[in-house]
């Protein structure tokens, strides 16, 4: 009979409980997810208990006072505050999203917090997405043209030109979307991802670009683009309403095309 085993500190444990002196008339308990790999020891799920009297409406705020007030060891990654930087991206709930976008008062009971499923921990929320962002930069996300000199003035788009962009550019890789796929899950190492392959799209549909063809001869490889089976976990958690699978379907009708 087969057996099997869990890799080495994969089992969360009980962590630790914290609480507010002040718990007021609306507290409510976050369980965070806590682990340092230099410690060797196996993560575990921290409680705090906060008075959500005295806390900002966002889980970005409610982290940051557990960080201030509680545990100032938790760490975390955040920035602009705004959606727009996709710093703080983690697991909220069982849903990848921003938690500087994601207000307390939607979840009526206790808030589970844990890093971005299926990349290397760093520290507690604190995911490595070295790997993410090197295939990003794979697809050159930049204007490339073949011609020789530059031209004596701008490139011009028409306004129909410039519309195909749209819900496309807005990407700010925040890595939630790819980070929800199993096919990325399971075969990262080769397959692009929703968030790279949204970009390649945004290049591939700009009209200012002349290096269409290069681009999808990069993309022609049974793993890069076609690991996708259109599973949308990548359009569901998408904080910025973009669609990357639409985009990647759009990529696999020009790969057709060309060959007609």
């Amino acid at each position: 009979m087969a057996e099997f085993s869990l890799p080495k500190n994969s089992k969360i444990t009980s962590g630790k409980q914290f609480s507010s002196t002040n718990k007021g008339s609306q507290s409510k308990k976050f369980y965070i997810y806590r682990y340092d790999p230099d410690s060797g020891n196996n993560p575990s799920l921290d409680s705090f208990e906060l008075n959500m009297d005295q806390c900002g409406p966002m889980v970005l705020d409610a982290l940051l006072k557990i960080k201030k007030e509680l545990d100032p060891s938790l760490s975390l990654r955040r920035s602009c505050r705004e959606g727009i930087c996709g710093s703080c991206a983690m697991n909220i709930n069982g849903k990848n999203t921003l938690a500087c976008t994601c207000a307390t008062e939607d979840y009526p009971s206790d808030v589970h917090i844990y890093p971005l499923p299926h990349q290397p921990v760093v520290k507690d929320l604190v995911s490595d997405l070295t790997h993410f962002y090197a295939q990003h930069a794979s697809v050159e996300p930049w204007m490339k043209t073949q011609s020789p000199t530059p031209p004596d003035r701008e490139r011009l788009q028409s306004i129909e030109e410039r519309e195909k962009l749209d819900s496309l550019y807005e990407c700010v890789m925040c890595a939630c979307c790819s980070t929800s796929c199993p096919s990325y899950w399971w075969n990262s190492e080769r397959y692009l991802g929703p968030a790279a392959l949204l970009t390649a799209y945004r290049w591939i549909s700009d009209s200012r670009d002349e290096a269409t063809g290069e681009r999808l001869d990069e993309l022609e490889d049974p793993f890069k683009l076609y690991r996708c089976h259109t599973i949308m976990n990548c359009t569901d958690v998408c904080p910025k309403d973009l669609n990357p699978a639409k985009a990647i379907a759009e990529i696999k009708q020009l790969m057709v095309k060309r060959k007609l």
